[in-house]
């Protein structure tokens, strides 16, 4: 993405992605239909907490991100994103879906002072004042992607994650295509070359829609909170990656930080018992 958003603006760039996502994810509903078997739609009561994920998740988290993005440094918005599975065990407990052991605590603490070294050893952090709102911003895109996933995880264990995982992305897409018209217009899509259509392509059916569904999947099998841990895992691949293809080479804190995440999402990687919000245990649920 760091190939393109100088050109792209990001509102254009959800704008072109999403759709792609949205196709993408279609895609993997076909096995049902090449089986002759119908797929099962939401029920009408659940069709508005559905679309209000949707919206929440697609939508919600996809403005603020962006807006606390440009109110603050990009090392404040990394160390608030990386809280997010603090945020998603809260919740989740809150909610009484799960219950979080406390390894589990211990690893999602972990992970994210793990992700605080990532961030100090690279771009850095600076609390001040003139950053406030949008650190307050990029704290609330952390709570609404949790709220997000533990809203889902209900309806994922009665639909299935690839369905919905389809319904959310499709309920977001047409507001973002909207929102990001304007910008669309103004670059004119016309003018992007081969390597902007491939990131743009790449976003959207790796990035979001495939990564969507194998995170719907982690929910189902291993709960919010254990799926949350692997939120921080993010930046690691990252570091790996971007030392290749941008030539950013890791500081010594940043591995140390590296590290840390990966030995916390160790510590939490044993069998527990998760709760599906019935009472009941799911078959083959828990973690190792």
């Amino acid at each position: 993405m760091k190939f393109v958003l100088d050109g792209v603006p990001p509102l254009a760039f959800n704008a072109l992605r999403f759709p792609v996502a949205a196709v993408v994810i279609a895609l993997f509903l076909l096995p049902e239909r090449l089986v002759e078997r119908p797929i099962r739609w939401p029920e009408r009561r659940d069709l508005p907490a559905i679309i209000g994920l949707g919206l929440l998740g697609n939508v919600g988290y996809q403005l603020l991100f962006i807006w606390g993005l440009d109110l603050t440094r990009a090392g404040n918005a990394s160390l608030f994103l990386g809280t997010v599975p603090v945020w998603t065990a809260v919740l989740a407990v809150a909610f009484g879906s799960e219950t979080v052991i406390a390894r589990q605590w211990i690893g999602i603490f972990g992970t994210v002072a793990g992700a605080a070294l990532l961030v100090v050893g690279g771009q850095g952090i600076a609390l001040e004042g003139a950053t406030l709102v949008g650190d307050l911003v990029m704290i609330g895109a952390a709570i609404a992607w949790a709220a997000f996933s533990v809203g889902l995880r209900p309806y994922i264990q009665k639909y299935g994650a690839i369905p919905v995982a389809a319904w959310t992305l499709w309920v977001g897409t047409p507001v973002l295509l909207l929102l990001g018209f304007g910008e669309l217009r103004s670059i004119g899509v016309g003018s992007l070359g081969v390597v902007e259509w491939g990131v743009v392509i790449y976003a959207g059916a790796f990035s979001i829609s495939i990564a969507f569904v194998l995170w719907n999947v982690g929910v189902r099998l291993l709960g919010n909170a254990q799926t949350a841990i692997y939120q921080n895992a993010v930046p690691v691949v990252a570091l790996v990656v971007s030392w290749p293809l941008v030539g950013e080479v890791p500081a010594g804190l940043q591995v140390v930080g590296a590290v840390v995440i990966l030995a916390s999402v160790r510590i939490t990687r044993r069998r527990v018992p998760i709760r599906d919000g019935l009472g009941a245990v799911p078959p083959g649920s828990g973690t190792r």
